[in-house]
């Protein structure tokens, strides 16, 4: 059934995803992903606080999404829907770990089953770069198996299993580095970064470069926390030592952009910046998204993306056309001139990022199956205080975003444009527009073999949770 929808697609939309035909030499590519970086932790997505100056004079310099989604909302799971160019429910990769979290007695189904490595036999984005001409190397978190170099790269620096270092000062913890005490993790990264490209300079290259920043453990440099501590932030974005890691971020990239500037490289390189989901909403709040990382409130997804490539890519639009990562591989594809794997749950970009199209219409999709436990019970903004999410599906067409939740069958249904703070449920207002998406999510989770039927869970106690839930009401 998905082969041949994205058959129909491809014979309806031929015009706007037709690959492009380089002329010029393969352009270098460098993806950079901030781990947990919520959506208006930078200036250019309108944050006062936070100092970014490099990314935004990169955001000025290409296209900004004001409606770029993660494909889920943790680590794991969208990381392996980027590489791979596939919604979760191809690779079985919905969470971190078991797919059990949070007291047996408040859940009240049994969960699906959560894969935590990418099998090898996924074709990968970089295994597509590098046969088409590119040294690949991927630098900081992999999270999605024990070595990158099994899955399409060349190099790897500082990639395994682990999610997130026991500190930012070496030593770092586990297999991520060795290092000198002391050295700091961030900085580390953009120094391998750099010599990378140093040494292809005269080649293809496909730099992926996942930060472990802005991650917990959240260390700062003391110079740089100072800083913040006597800027002061207002509300909830006012953590001096996380705003720290975020202005050291910010530099590194400047590192970046400034080699490929001296290196006469920047004409021939796109860059792409965004993070991997949302940001943990105790540590920097995405107001007037809801929730955080871990949540399928736009808090949760919506992150900051930013493609620039110079005489490319006009500087300075912004586009509210909602996006999603597993663009990225198809994007590329066309780029290089390669033909899109057949298995694509994405779109080429590429009518955008040229001006010379627009995206045909869809919709966006997001299947969790599984448990996520609150960071801070009653904090995190989500449906009840106890879950960051309980199992569901959510569909994102137009301006209105439909969640469905598995426990109870309860749907909450939003008008973006007039709520992007998801509090109006409109489900009982507009019958025929939660009939119409439930449908076409209905027909999704259906071709694509969604897991969608549970057990009941035999420790659930009823009592137990409605005293819980009582205590944060």
């Amino acid at each position: 059934m998905k082969q041949l929808s994205f058959l129909l697609t491809v014979l309806l939309l031929t015009a706007s995803l037709s690959c492009r035909k380089p002329e010029a030499p393969l352009p270098n590519i460098v993806l950079i992903v901030a781990d947990d970086l919520g959506w208006k932790d930078v200036g250019f997505m309108g944050s006062s606080y936070y100092e970014t100056p490099n990314l935004d004079r990169l955001a000025g310099e290409g296209i900004s999404f004001e409606q770029a989604y993660a494909p889920a909302a943790n680590c794991a799971p969208s990381r392996a829907s980027l590489m791979t160019g596939q919604y979760g429910t191809a690779h079985g990769i919905y969470t971190v770990g078991s797919s059990e979290r949070g007291d047996s007695r408040i859940r009240r189904i049994i969960p699906a089953k959560n894969e935590t490595i990418l099998r090898n036999d996924f074709f990968t984005l970089a295994e597509a770069l590098h046969e088409a001409g590119y040294t690949t190397a991927s630098i900081g978190k992999w999270h999605l198996g024990e070595d990158p170099c099994s899955q399409g790269f060349d190099v790897n620096v500082g990639g395994s299993r682990r999610g997130h270092p026991r500190s930012y000062y070496a030593p770092y913890g586990g297999p991520i580095l060795e290092a000198p005490e002391g050295e700091y993790l961030t900085d580390r990264l953009t120094e391998e970064a750099l010599g990378f490209m140093r040494q292809n300079s005269d080649r293809p290259f496909f730099l992926y470069l996942p930060y472990y920043a802005v991650h917990t453990p959240i260390q700062a440099k003391d110079s740089l926390e100072q800083k913040y501590l006597e800027k002061g932030g207002r509300g909830c974005q006012s953590h001096a030592a996380y705003a720290a890691m975020v202005d050291n971020l910010d530099r590194c990239i400047g590192l970046l952009l400034a080699e490929l500037d001296q290196s006469g490289l920047r004409e021939n390189t796109l860059v792409i910046f965004t993070s991997d989901n949302g940001g943990i909403r105790e540590i920097s709040c995405q107001d007037p998204l809801r929730a955080g990382k871990g949540s399928y409130y736009e808090g949760g997804i919506r992150v900051p993306l930013v493609y620039s490539w110079p005489g490319m890519i006009k500087p300075g639009i912004r586009v509210e056309d909602p996006v999603i990562h597993m663009d990225f591989f198809p994007t590329l594809m066309e780029l290089t001139g390669k033909e899109c794997p057949a298995d694509m749950d994405g779109l080429s970009l590429w009518p955008l990022l040229s001006g010379k199209g627009e995206l045909p219409e869809r919709a966006l999709y997001f299947h969790f199956p599984v448990y996520l436990e609150a960071y801070r019970a009653g904090y995190d903004d989500g449906r009840d205080p106890l879950f960051r999410t309980r199992p569901g599906s959510v569909i994102r067409k137009d301006e209105w975003k439909l969640h469905y939740y598995y426990e109870d069958g309860e749907v909450e249904l939003y008008n973006l444009n007039t709520d992007s703070g998801e509090r109006n449920n409109l489900a009982s207002a507009h019958p025929d527009k939660k009939a119409e998406l439930l449908n076409l999510l209905t027909m999704w989770l259906e071709e694509e073999d969604a897991p969608v039927h549970f057990n009941p869970n035999p420790e659930f106690d009823v009592a137990y949770l409605l005293g819980l839930e009582a205590a944060y009401n």
